[in-house]
């Protein structure tokens, strides 16, 4: 359990990377649209030197070609709605302010419940409103300052992503019998005609990268995309046979918000948030807390 532990620990550090490194490209003055695309370019070559280390590259074809149209479809939606809007909402507030909101997805995931023919679980949603109070905590000094587009903007472009991560990838789950790695591999595989399309778009905007800016870039792919993934599956893998402990490898992702916070503050000289700014991520993470737990007593 302490290796679980550790690992879990591990993978919400590396996480955090996403939103740290998001805003930092941002106030250096890199175009939003290449941190995003730029991710999912590096994140390919990687998961591919994975995939050939097990062998599997001929499953995966298999998988793709029996269902192009729906593999394609499902990625996009998994990978280029969530992740595209995500990033944009960098612009709009600190690093913390995005990793806290974009917890959403908890909500998200319980109310995409009955798309899946099941009933939205009473105890995950009772969860969902604390995580969504604490959200709302968060936003109180935008309301008080009337600044409506620093509260409408980034919520309606990580709400798009909070629906989009669930929903892309609980079809991608139930459309093929891949292992984690294979249908992440897949998944964003069949994304890269949108990350192409966005990536010309991006070059006819405002030309190259620059390069921190794709160092950074591959710093997210390989620490968020690669490491923090394997980390967390293997931590999830290890204690898969026992309800509770797994519930407890699932709670660690809440240290994502604590440690972008950190980095934020440190290192990007985001400004700390105010008591009901403090109130409202603690909010959040005993939401998410409680929802991994819930989960597995229902």
């Amino acid at each position: 359990m302490k290796k679980a532990l550790g690992y879990g620990i591990l993978a919400s550090f590396f996480f955090a990377f996403t939103f740290v490194l998001n805003r930092s490209m941002n106030l250096d003055g890199g175009y939003w649209l290449w941190s995003a695309c730029l991710r999912y370019l590096f994140m390919l070559p990687m998961l591919a030197v994975l995939v050939w280390r097990e062998h599997s590259w001929s499953q995966i074809q298999r998988e793709i070609l029996r269902r192009p149209k729906r593999w394609v479809l499902w990625s996009t939606v998994g990978f280029g709605f969530f992740y595209l809007p995500l990033t944009m909402a960098s612009i709009y507030g600190q690093s913390w302010f995005v990793a806290a909101t974009w917890q959403l997805t908890i909500v998200a995931g319980v109310l995409l419940t009955p798309l899946f023919g099941r009933a939205v679980p009473v105890k995950n949603f009772l969860m969902s409103c604390l995580v969504l109070g604490g959200i709302f905590l968060l936003q109180l000094p935008n309301i008080r300052l009337g600044a409506t587009e620093n509260i409408f903007m980034p919520l309606l472009l990580i709400l798009i992503a909070a629906v989009s991560y669930p929903l892309g990838n609980r079809k991608m789950m139930i459309l093929s019998d891949l292992t984690t790695l294979q249908r992440v591999f897949g998944m964003t595989l069949c994304s890269m005609p949108f990350w192409l399309i966005c990536a010309v778009v991006a070059l006819c905007h405002a030309g190259l990268p620059a390069g921190g800016q794709v160092v950074q870039s591959l710093a997210v792919a390989l620490f968020s995309g690669v490491i923090a993934t394997i980390l967390f599956f293997k931590a999830t893998d290890l204690v898969k046979h026992n309800p509770r402990q797994l519930a407890v490898i699932e709670a660690t992702q809440s240290g994502e918000v604590l440690f972008t916070l950190l980095g934020g503050v440190l290192f990007l000289g985001d400004s700390m948030p105010d008591i009901w700014g403090l109130c409202g991520i603690l909010i959040v993470v005993v939401g998410m807390i409680g929802n991994s737990l819930v989960s597995q007593t229902t």
